[in-house]
C-alpha cells in the first residue's frame, strides 16, 4: 500500500491529547454532565511523548475525574472510531487508558456509577494536618472561603491521599517528578476551599505546595519550596501568594532556619515570589524609599535574611522592584542612576576575569575591553539594554499589583 495513501488514511485518527483529556472536580453528580466543570491539561508530552499526540481514534474524550475533597478517581475513554489491524494493514491504536493508568496508584474506577456512588464520602473528609490560615476570595460577587493545612507525610491517610494529588503534576509542571514520600523532611501545605452543601461543610482541593528541609552547616536548616500547583479551577485568586505567605509566616521566628530557598523555580512562580517578598520587604525600615535611591546595602540584605528569611540573591531581586517603584522616572538623574544600577549588575556575567577584573580595566580603553571579554562591544551594550529593558517591564507589572494590593 502507498505510505502518502496509509498517511492520509490514518490522519483522522491522530488527536491532541491536551484536548483529549478532560478533567473534572467533582463535588455532586450534576457536575459530570456539566461542561462548564471541565478543565484540560497545559501539557502530555510525560504521558504521551514530545509530540504530545495520541494516535488510533476519532472523537477520542479520555474522561479523569476526581472527588472534589477524598480524590476517588474515575477514568475513561469515548470515542466515534478506532482503527483496528483488519481495517489498517496492521496499525494498533494506542492503549490510552494504560498511558495514563501508568502515572496514577492503583484503585480507580472505570465504572462512572460507582464512581458517583462515592461522592457522598465527600461529605465526612476533614483536611489533613493543622489549620494554619483561612481568608476569603470574592468572584463573580460571590464570597468564597478558603483554608490552608500543614501537614506531613506520617499524617494517618495523607500519604495515599497525596499519590492522588501529585498525578496533576505531570500535567501543569514541565519536568515533574513524584517525591520520595517516605523522607520525613517534606513539609506539605494544602489549600481546600470551605462551602456549604445543605448546610453542612464541605471542602475541595485547590492547590498544594511543598517544603523540604535541607541540612545547613553547622545547626540550621535551609527550607527549599519544591513543587507549587494550584488547580486551574482555582487559578489567577491568589491562593498560590496565600500559600507561599502561610509558609513564610512559621519561618520568621524560627532562630534554626537560615534563608529560604527555591528549587528551579518557573516564571510564573518567580512572578508570584517577587510580589510576596517585596510586599514583606515593604515594611521593613531598610526598603523604605529613601534608602533605595542610595543602593543595595549590607543593612538590607542583613534585614532580608534575618527578618524574612530571604537570601541574599531574591533581597537583591526585591530591591531592584522596590527601587524602581520608589524612583521618578521623568526625573533624568534618578532614571540614570537607576538604569546604572540595573545594568552594572547586569554586566556581572561578562567580567570573566572575576576580581582581577578590576585590575585589568583601569589599563585597558573600551574597546580593549570587549576584545579581552571575546565579546564584541555593540553586541554586549544591546544584550544590556534589551535585558534592561525586559526586566523592568516584569517589575512594573509585579509594582501594579502591589499598589492593587
Amino acid at each position: 500500500m502507498d505510505p502518502s495513501f496509509m498517511e492520509e488514511k490514518l490522519s483522522p485518527y491522530k488527536c491532541d491529547g491536551n484536548e483529549a483529556i478532560h478533567f473534572k472536580l467533582v463535588r455532586t453528580a450534576s457536575d459530570v454532565t456539566n461542561d462548564n466543570t471541565t478543565f484540560h491539561p497545559e501539557m502530555t508530552h510525560q504521558i504521551f511523548g514530545d509530540s504530545e499526540a495520541i494516535f488510533g481514534y476519532k472523537d477520542l474524550k479520555v474522561e479523569v475525574y476526581y472527588s472534589a475533597a477524598r480524590l476517588n478517581t474515575y477514568v475513561n475513554m469515548h470515542f466515534s472510531d478506532k482503527v483496528s489491524p483488519q481495517k489498517f494493514d496492521g496499525v494498533l491504536a494506542d492503549d490510552v487508558i494504560k498511558q495514563v493508568a501508568d502515572h496514577m496508584p492503583p484503585g480507580f474506577h472505570s465504572n462512572l456509577d460507582e464512581f458517583i456512588a462515592l461522592l457522598h464520602k465527600d461529605a465526612s473528609f476533614k483536611p489533613f494536618g493543622e489549620l494554619k490560615h483561612s481568608y476569603t476570595v470574592t468572584k463573580d460577587g460571590n464570597v468564597r472561603q478558603f483554608e490552608i493545612y500543614q501537614t506531613g507525610i506520617d499524617t494517618p491517610g495523607f500519604r495515599e491521599y497525596h499519590e492522588r494529588l501529585q498525578t496533576f503534576l505531570l500535567y501543569y509542571v514541565d519536568a515533574a517528578s513524584f517525591i520520595d514520600v517516605d523522607d520525613d523532611r517534606w513539609q506539605f501545605f494544602l489549600c481546600f476551599e470551605k462551602y456549604k452543601s445543605n448546610g453542612n461543610p464541605m471542602y475541595a482541593v485547590a492547590g498544594y505546595m511543598t517544603v523540604y528541609n535541607y541540612y545547613a552547616y553547622p545547626d540550621s536548616i535551609r527550607p527549599r519550596v519544591s513543587q507549587m500547583l494550584v488547580l486551574p479551577p482555582f487559578q489567577r485568586q491568589g491562593h498560590g501568594s496565600q500559600m507561599l505567605q502561610t509558609f513564610y509566616n512559621g519561618c520568621y521566628n524560627r532562630n534554626d532556619i537560615r534563608d529560604i530557598t527555591v528549587e528551579d523555580p518557573s516564571e510564573n512562580f518567580q512572578k508570584m515570589r517577587d510580589f510576596v517578598d517585596a510586599g514583606n520587604c515593604m515594611k521593613l525600615k531598610e526598603f523604605q524609599p529613601e534608602r533605595l535611591l542610595e543602593g543595595f546595602s549590607d543593612d538590607m540584605e542583613w534585614a532580608a535574611r534575618h527578618k524574612l528569611k530571604i537570601n541574599k540573591r531574591q533581597a537583591r531581586q526585591v530591591y531592584e522592584i522596590l527601587r524602581l517603584k520608589a524612583t521618578d522616572m521623568n526625573n533624568p538623574e534618578q532614571a540614570k542612576a537607576y538604569r546604572i544600577d540595573i545594568k552594572k549588575r547586569l554586566n556581572i556575567p561578562f567580567q570573566k576575569n572575576g576580581k582581577d577584573f578590576n585590575k585589568i580595566s583601569k589599563t585597558l580603553s573600551d574597546d580593549e575591553l570587549s576584545a579581552t571579554l571575546q565579546i564584541p562591544k555593540e553586541q554586549r551594550l544591546a544584550y544590556l539594554e534589551n535585558t534592561y529593558k525586559e526586566i523592568t517591564d516584569s517589575y512594573l507589572k509585579i509594582i501594579e499589583k502591589l499598589a492593587i494590593s
